[in-house]
């Protein structure tokens, strides 16, 4: 698919196809997990909810949450983070690298971020990991530019022992939950424990997974650690993502696996799939978002500032007022 180059409210984006999807965003010193900036949902059809008394709360939007003086306010609020981490004198191009997790969040900030900074934010989208010729990883190593790295915390720590990434530039961003889905009007599986989960994938015909963070987590490690590797091996497939590839809901969506897997953030916006739920907390991965200045960047002022502004207590009240919804903590 070719790449395209297109502005969201004055945020440049390389994209090659691919919708926005919404995240679960946490402040870098808080516990509680958030659901935002996703569409309106409704618990068990096309987007999902968490079940008992983390129940779904629609989805509202910017436009309709955010009044016009809450947005003056918030603007003025980034005008002075960005002025009091001390940005450069003059406008940059600033490249940045994201992975689909955070970047429901960044689309939304970005801008405003621009505007107050006077920064020209260059971004490309790829996977954090995996054997994509479009991974982040991969991008960096071929000697693609970039200032920024947003993606899982995970690769950006290997990034930073391979010396791709400043050591020590990393910013935690975000938490992620890895959720389940099955077709829309489907039966919904009981998941809630690790024996019930268990045998949800012994009975069923087909499973798909990322070709990212959540799916090398359960091709590697949670199918080995439920006891199940050798039953699953033939009936499971890993579905490249964005850029050039789809979500895993999609995959669902379309009959072509029974259940599957993602972080929740690129799951919950996909039509034609109900949310199962997060997969049990006992063997759920530690799966991050952070920010990490990579070891060639030409701006790392203006990088390490939008890294900043993103994590920074200013945002969140941004990010809450597109559609807030905490579920417990792992």
């Amino acid at each position: 698919m070719a790449e395209r180059s297109s502005r969201n409210r004055g945020l440049a984006v390389v994209i090659r196809g691919q919708t926005l999807n919404s995240c679960r965003f946490l402040r870098a010193a808080e516990v509680p997990y958030y659901n935002c900036l996703g569409r309106a949902v409704e618990s068990d059809v096309t987007s999902p909810g968490v079940s008992g008394s983390d129940a779904a709360v629609p989805d509202r939007g910017l436009e309709k949450l955010m009044k016009p003086r809450s947005l003056v306010r918030w603007f003025f609020t980034l005008c002075a983070a960005v002025l009091a981490i001390g940005g450069t004198a003059s406008a940059a191009d600033v490249h940045v690298m994201i992975s689909a997790g955070f970047y429901p969040v960044y689309s939304e900030l970005g801008p405003a971020f621009e505007r107050a900074s006077g920064h020209h934010l260059i971004t490309t989208r790829g996977p954090s990991l995996g054997d994509s010729p479009e991974a982040i990883p991969t991008r960096l190593a071929r000697g693609e530019a970039a200032d920024v790295v947003i993606l899982d915390g995970g690769s950006a720590d290997d990034l930073a022992r391979r010396g791709l990434v400043q050591a020590g530039s990393k910013i935690l961003l975000a938490r992620s939950l890895v959720g389940m889905v099955v077709r829309a009007g489907a039966a919904k599986p009981e998941i809630g424990s690790v024996e019930a989960f268990r045998k949800v994938l012994l009975a069923v015909k087909s499973i798909a997974y990322s070709d990212s963070a959540s799916g090398i987590y359960l091709s590697t490690t949670l199918f080995a650690k439920l006891g199940v590797a050798d039953q699953v091996a033939g009936k499971t497939q890993k579905v490249r993502g964005p850029p050039s590839g789809e979500p895993v809901a999609a995959v669902v969506a379309r009959g072509e696996a029974e259940i599957g897997f993602q972080q929740v953030s690129e799951l919950i916006n996909v039509p034609g799939v109900t949310f199962v739920g997060p997969i049990p907390a006992e063997v759920h991965p530690d799966v991050s978002c952070g920010g990490a200045l990579t070891g060639t960047s030409h701006q790392p002022e203006a990088a390490r500032a939008l890294v900043r502004v993103l994590a920074s207590p200013d945002a969140a009240p941004t990010v809450l007022k597109v559609g807030p919804k905490r579920v417990s903590a792992r």
